[in-house]
């Protein structure tokens, strides 16, 4: 399959020969830690006032990516378009997250970065928060247990614990897992071992939603034990070309950092979390220190979404900190404030020390980079990342643009579409938590059914120019009409959706009827 358009054939061939060049050098191992909620501004390297030196190390050893982006500006799209290569909204789920009981939402069929590399020879782990769905198995009869001691609250209490779950990590290309099903605000509170429940949930305990939990699980220890564990993942695979995946459960809600990191960042419990998991970072670049194996390893570190207004960002503001930086938003809507995020890669003797792209890079575009680096990007099928752009090339230090536009996508389900320097939202206000909510902009005639920004120019998307730019508008929403209809955005033949994503504000469809799919 031909990822990239042939009119640029030069570079398609550049890459192909780059790619040879390190596939020749042996397989790079890949590393992606995720963390969760946390903006673009709450790194210290990005003016953050929470110490971060762990992720400014890996900034001043590699590339920093300063127009990066998630998806969607939250939780599970994000982590289904990275380990799929696909836009979340082609997936059942159209707006919203799912929660620690909802069922898989990536099935077993589709190939996801876990299982390509798999079969190019990596050993695949994932350790931390998965947040896609997972199959548990109920107790027979339709029984229901209640807790051990205490009282019995929430859902969860008709699951068999002893029972593998199904369409989980394992049943979708990792060797290995070491999860926790989703927000530690999301029972069951539990961690899974290669579908095994480590100890049953027999009591309740409410880190944020009462609900079942394993006697000794507790909230503040996981990033403790995720990073142990990635430190034993690294060793034992030392041998071997291994793709750690490392989705943290920080610094989401609960906001809970162990002893040793409280009080030590001066703005607060939200700070000292965000130090906490930059010292996870740390332990994955000292085990690769001690393995030998940082030169051969590409460390990328990204975010799920921006920072939640959880957080208590007016709070943060007051002390200096803006933990989504300049950018207008924060989680869950779709202003650059829900999407734009950290976004760092370290790979020594590869990438330059201290360089810094502006090119327009997504998480969704990981599948196609991480075949690209282990020099098997022409592998990928019709059938496969359907909308991952490999950014081999700009960590090598080129200047033209790989991805020609990205989509958007709010908790509400409201799409705007990124061309250039040019923003469309499809919707009259944030299309998530931040004012305007949808609730109050779908019913203020004042506003303009959608948005038109040029981030160049504005890039805290103060002034709509839509109706100064009737014709680019126009071609926007067409873009965006082709790119759902076509199932792709790389080139290749039109895949389905499951489902169209029908989630436009009536204003808009009216607007723009073709935007309903019929």
């Amino acid at each position: 399959m031909t990822r990239i358009n042939l009119k640029h054939s030069a570079l398609f061939f550049i890459i192909l020969l780059v790619s040879a060049n390190l596939f020749a050098a042996g397989k790079p191992n890949l590393i992606f830690i995720l963390a969760d909620d946390q903006g673009y501004g709450d790194v210290s390297h990005a003016g953050g006032l929470a110490q971060t030196p762990h992720i400014d190390r890996l900034a001043a050893e590699g590339m920093r990516f300063t127009d990066a982006h998630t998806t969607s500006s939250v939780c599970t799209p994000t982590r289904y378009s990275i380990l799929t290569g696909r836009y979340n909204w082609r997936s059942r789920l159209k707006k919203g997250v799912l929660f620690g009981l909802d069922k898989p939402l990536i099935p077993e069929s589709r190939t996801t970065v876990a299982s390509f590399l798999r079969k190019q020879g990596y050993h695949t782990g994932v350790i931390g928060k998965w947040h896609l769905g997972l199959g548990w198995q109920k107790l027979p009869n339709g029984e229901v247990r209640v807790a051990e001691e205490g009282p019995t609250k929430g859902q969860g209490w008709d699951i068999d614990y002893s029972k593998p779950v199904t369409g989980g990590p394992n049943a979708l290309g990792f060797d290995d897992s070491f999860i926790i099903p989703a927000s530690l605000d999301m029972f069951p509170y539990v961690y899974l071992r290669n579908g095994l429940a480590t100890q049953p949930a027999t009591v309740t305990k409410a880190f944020f939603r009462a609900g079942p939990s394993g006697k000794d699980f507790e909230a503040v220890n996981c990033l403790r034990d995720f990073a142990g564990e990635s430190r034993k993942f690294i060793a034992e695979n030392a041998a071997k070309p291994f793709f750690l995946y490392l989705p943290l459960n920080s610094p989401h809600t609960p906001i809970v950092p162990s002893p040793d990191w409280q009080g030590k960042s001066k703005i607060g419990k939200y700070g000292d979390f965000i130090m906490e998991t930059d010292w996870v970072v740390g332990e994955v670049l000292a085990e690769l220190d001690k393995q030998k194996l940082a030169d051969n390893t590409l460390v990328l570190f990204a975010t799920d979404n921006g920072c939640s207004p959880a957080a208590g960002i007016p709070d943060l503001i007051k002390q200096g900190h803006r933990p989504n930086a300049h950018w207008r938003g924060h989680k869950a809507d779709i202003f650059e404030g829900g999407h734009r995020v950290p976004f760092v890669v370290r790979w020594p003797t590869k990438v330059k020390a201290g360089s810094q792209s502006n090119q327009l890079v997504s998480t969704l575009d990981f599948f196609a980079t991480a075949a690209d680096i282990a020099g098997v990007g022409t592998k990928i099928a019709d059938t496969e990342a359907e909308d991952s752009f490999s950014f081999l090339a700009a960590l090598q230090g080129g200047e033209n643009a790989i991805r020609p536009s990205l989509i958007h996508h709010s908790i509400a389900g409201q799409f705007a579409i990124r061309r250039g320097k040019w923003k469309l939202a499809m919707c009259p206000g944030s299309g998530g938590w931040s004012a305007p909510r949808p609730s109050v902009a779908l019913k203020d005639d004042s506003l303009s059914p959608v948005q038109l920004y040029d981030l160049e120019t504005d890039p805290g998307e103060k002034t709509n120019v839509q109706d100064e730019h009737p014709e680019l508008v126009g071609e926007l929403v067409n873009a965006l009409v082709e790119a759902i209809r076509n199932g792709r955005t790389t080139e290749g033949p039109a895949q389905s959706n499951e489902g169209w994503p029908n989630t436009f504000p009536k204003k808009v469809l009216d607007a723009w009827p073709k935007l309903s799919g019929k």
